[in-house]
């Protein structure tokens, strides 16, 4: 039977905590699912004059002619099962979320398939155990049919759907309070009507309008002009409009390839699709896909209309020129709603590996768009509102502070502003990252008043991040300094592989894992992945990558590349005092005594407590500092160098 395509209604629904249920009583919540699915839901679809288009083992998949009806079954549906779960124990509860889409679907046979589909599938995710969640044109459908109050979520960015999904939910307390809905007409009428031929031209008709609406950006409604829809979208947004898009939302345009080569052509696309999966990765982001944006290769772009068109924030659009092994990237981040570029750089490798040139470039563009996103996007934030953002807005606030130099007001700063955003958004788990960050930060830095408390607290901050989303990578990036702080190095290197594996341009993860093979006494296998986070952010994070480096120098008897780099790290920050000394340390080991005992002096200015190679031991311990492989190396290498410039033991 060949596929064709139609509008539907269609509704997805599991239950919530599947898998712990069946867990604890799989035979039992079998049962008892496919006697709810007998006696209540499936009577219910057909009632109102749905079909049953699949069951998911945890759920199904029901398809309307109506979207009145899908909402009214979803509504009796969840008002039943609350009605049977008012006398179960609540570890016992068989209770569904429910997903409702109006949308174009492919129907092949007895399936359906498509981006309707798929939207009805994420907002059952978003839907609360016990509720509702629809997309926007549901609510709008139904506004002024129904006595239902959806509760409005805002823009979703949903996991394999290019454009945002506006959704609203209706809780579960809400679902009992809803009044008795209308009764459906009679199932012989409908079964007339299902009868009844439309058109081909009206069916085509209304499919364009369908589409015309969904890319308008973030599907905002408008009023209707007399204007063709096929110039529509060279409109001029309204602010309101405007304000719709996602924060974090950009295009990655084709980058040019300026070197005459056609043959160059794929390590240019290769690029731009690389760069597009890492942005994605950064949290609360909105990138669109890859094959939209090639829509726009090779055509002269007015920056304004791609905004309006996709409904983004942002567009990235660059060049590339490869002349025999030296590649140049030439990037632009511009701001669609007026045009005006917010950021501009030049990224140059000699790779002669085009594999290699690629991912560093590509690599280095990721991190340094991340951390430019964020601080333009904090700027808009304080510039759009006089007092109160919402919890979103205070994790991007607190990440802009976080990335500007470190100091203790800083730190403050941006931990007031994650604090903000969990109490704001109790179960955001960007807060709970940002808030560990912080804590785990300070310890780690000597800027904490209680390492024991700030490093307990930020322990438990990421298990609960973790426990809601495992592929977060920065969590697991941050754990790896918590387990250090806890003197836990095997369970710090195990996080810090997998925070790697989630995300390859994770710069913390990548530095904690080189940082952390270093301490465990194995520079060697440190050397590759500490230089690599120096290739991502040459300039963040320098002064540590450069002492850390000095330090896999000194471990492995280079001590004149070791003091070189070591240079280094003291000239990117001259106020942190352990840089000083482990530059004293390897100074010593070269002979150069009065460099060495200018450079304990001024770590005494810094650090005046720190006076002796005891409480520096100690100090370190205190810190994550303290596998004893790592303390046997600094015994054998600096520590040995300071004695001979005279700081003393005790």
């Amino acid at each position: 039977m060949p596929a064709i395509r139609r509008l539907a209604a269609i509704l997805a629904a599991d239950v919530a905590g599947y898998s712990r249920l069946m867990g604890a009583d799989e035979e039992g919540t079998h049962e008892r699912l496919q006697a709810l699915l007998g006696e209540l839901v499936n009577p219910k679809i057909a009632e109102h004059r749905g079909r049953v288009v699949k069951n998911t083992g945890d759920g199904l998949l029901a398809e309307f002619a109506s979207v009145v009806d899908a909402v009214r079954c979803a509504v009796e549906v969840q008002r039943g099962m609350a009605e049977r779960n008012a006398d179960t124990p609540p570890e016992k509860r068989i209770e569904f979320r429910a997903g409702i889409n109006l949308g174009d679907v492919i129907a092949e046979g007895e399936d359906i398939f498509g981006d309707g589909v798929n939207v009805a599938a994420r907002l059952e995710a978003l839907a609360e155990p016990g509720g509702i969640c629809v997309s926007r044109v549901v609510r709008d459908q139904v506004r002024d049919k129904l006595d239902c109050i959806f509760h409005d979520l805002g823009e979703q960015s949903v996991k394999n759907i290019a454009r945002p999904v506006r959704a609203y939910a209706m809780s579960a307390h809400a679902v009992p309070s809803t009044p008795q809905l209308p009764a459906p007409a009679s199932l012989g009428r409908a079964r007339s009507l299902q009868r009844a031929v439309i058109p081909a031209s009206v069916i085509a008709v209304l499919c364009a309008a369908l589409v015309a609406w969904w890319a308008w950006p973030n599907g905002t409604s408008r009023t209707p002009s007399s204007q063709p829809l096929a110039t529509a979208s060279s409109q001029t947004p309204t602010a309101a409009e405007n304000t719709l898009a996602p924060r974090l939302s950009i295009v990655v345009l084709p980058f040019a390839n300026l070197s005459n080569d056609p043959e160059q052509e794929y390590f240019v696309d290769g690029i731009t699709d690389d760069l597009t999966t890492d942005l994605s990765r950064i949290p609360d982001s909105f990138v669109i896909a890859r094959t939209t944006a090639f829509t726009y290769k090779g055509k002269q772009i007015d920056m304004k209309q791609v905004g309006r068109e996709l409904g983004v924030r942002y567009a990235l659009e660059g060049s590339v020129r490869r002349l025999g092994d030296t590649v140049q990237v030439n990037v632009q981040l511009i701001d669609t709603e007026n045009g005006a570029h917010i950021w501009a750089d030049r990224f140059d490798t000699d790779r002669s590996s085009l594999a290699e040139a690629q991912s560093e470039i590509t690599g280095r563009l990721a991190r340094t768009l991340d951390v430019t996103l964020s601080a333009d996007v904090a700027r808009r934030i304080e510039h759009q509102h006089g007092a109160d953002p919402d919890a979103r807005e205070f994790v991007m606030q607190g990440r802009a502070i976080w990335n500007r130099p470190r100091s203790p007001t800083r730190s403050q700063e941006a931990l007031q502003a994650f604090e903000r955003a969990l109490e704001i958004d109790p179960s955001s788990v960007d807060a709970r990252i940002g808030i560990a960050r912080v804590l785990a930060g300070d310890a780690s830095d000597g800027f904490s008043n209680s390492i024991e408390r700030d490093t307990a607290r930020a322990e438990a901050l990421l298990l609960e991040a973790i426990e809601r989303d495992p592929n977060r990578s920065m969590a697991h990036a941050l754990m790896v300094l918590v387990r250090r702080l806890q003197n836990r190095f095997a369970e710090a290197k195990s996080e810090a592989e997998q925070a790697v594996a989630l995300d390859r341009n994770n710069l913390v993860a990548i530095r904690q894992l080189g940082q952390t093979l270093v301490l465990m006494g194995e520079p060697e296998a440190a050397f590759p992945y500490i230089e690599r986070g120096l290739r991502l952010s040459p300039r963040e994070g320098a002064a540590v990558a450069y002492s850390f480096l000095g330090l896999c120098q000194v471990f492995s008897g280079h001590t004149d590349e070791a003091v070189s780099l070591l240079r280094k790290a003291r000239a990117e920050n001259l106020r942190v005092f352990w840089i000083r000394l482990t530059l004293a340390g390897a100074l010593g080991l070269q002979g150069e005594l009065a460099e060495a005992r200018s450079e304990i002096a001024e770590a005494l200015k810094l650090k005046p407590e720190i006076s002796s190679i005891g409480k520096w031991r100690a100090y370190l311990a205190t810190t994550g500092h303290g596998f004893p492989k790592w303390q046997a190396l600094m015994e054998k290498t600096v520590y040995t160098g300071l004695r001979r410039a005279g700081f003393p033991d005790e």
